[in-house]
């Protein structure tokens, strides 16, 4: 048995705009990297070589946490671990980084002990990690990140993770550099929603699963249209609306808070338009000053790879 690994974690985009906790997908850049090794010691320390003041101690830690969860499932396990992260999806960025550190850590320690564990079955221990971010044990940035792709996630008790057929398309991410907690931006979810506006969102999630299993970018720029989130959380995202417009107006199929935001995705049939988009979205955020970063990227099909 190998006794470390590495392995590179996608970003991931949750929610895809109607899919609220159900709907994620994984996407090329940015990514993280986490070094495992299985040690003599026993206990676990984590090593961060950025500098965004993550906790080190594992029960404060999404990748301790998770790895816990893991350990105590097997029983019995002699020694313990060395993780070494490698942060480059920023925390509270609305790309998925605490779901990276969580599930990027249970898959590499899984692949260690010799796989016996399914993906399916890591699922719950990255949740874990998740719960400890924001308060809620949601799965929606945890599959994507292990299955790759695009995934549906039914959360029936133990988050069954449906993987659907990934579109051929393009995708732009504009992160303003502010963060944006995940609990805080659940806080602000209304607890309850009409029948009728159930009814439509369930509508626009059909939708937005049909055109992307048949590749059809018209049936997904009907279904990207949220009744559930998007009108409560771009509040805290400056010139939302504004962004969304330019870019839906430079051609882009459809879009809107990646995650709990403050990131903003849009999705491209082609490249050429995605590059019109992005310039788009960057001239009407430039306008505040405040720093921000693109990516113009893919959907990272493999989810975890080992290095």
């Amino acid at each position: 048995m190998e006794k470390e690994i590495k392995v590179r974690v996608p970003a991931t985009v949750a929610n895809l705009v109607s899919g609220f906790d159900v709907l994620g997908m994984a996407i090329c850049e940015p990514f993280d990297e986490i070094f495992l090794r299985k040690c003599t010691t026993p206990g676990i320390k984590i090593t961060h070589t950025d500098n965004f003041g993550l906790p080190t101690e594992a029960n404060q830690n999404v990748a301790g946490v998770s790895l816990m969860a893991m350990t105590k499932a097997i029983g019995n396990m002699q020694g313990g671990w060395e993780i070494e992260i490698h942060k480059h999806i920023k925390p509270g960025s609305g790309l998925g980084s605490s779901a990276a550190s969580a599930a990027g850590t249970v898959f590499a320690a899984n692949s260690l002990l010799g796989n016996p564990f399914t993906l399916q079955q890591l699922v719950p221990f990255a949740m874990e990690g998740e719960k400890l971010a924001s308060g809620a044990a949601h799965a929606d940035n945890i599959a994507p990140c292990l299955f790759g792709g695009v995934t549906l996630i039914r959360p029936d008790g133990n988050a069954e993770i449906i993987q659907l057929t990934s579109p051929d398309i393009f995708v732009v991410v504009l992160h303003p550099q502010i963060e944006l907690k995940t609990a805080d931006a659940r806080n602000v979810l209304p607890k309850e929603i009409s029948i009728k506006d159930a009814v439509r969102q369930f509508g626009n999630v059909g939708a937005l699963v049909a055109g992307i299993c048949t590749n059809s970018p018209a049936l997904m720029a009907k279904g990207m249209i949220d009744l559930v989130a998007e009108p409560y959380r771009k509040k805290f995202i400056p010139l939302f609306d504004e962004m969304k417009h330019a870019a839906l107006s430079a051609g882009a199929i459809g879009g809107g808070i990646s995650g709990s935001g403050p990131s903003v995705f849009m999705i491209c049939e082609n490249r050429q338009v995605a590059v019109t988009v992005e310039i788009a979205m960057h001239k009407k955020f430039e306008s505040l000053k405040i720093p921000f970063h693109t990516y113009l990227t893919r959907i990272q099909t493999k989810g975890i790879e080992i290095l």
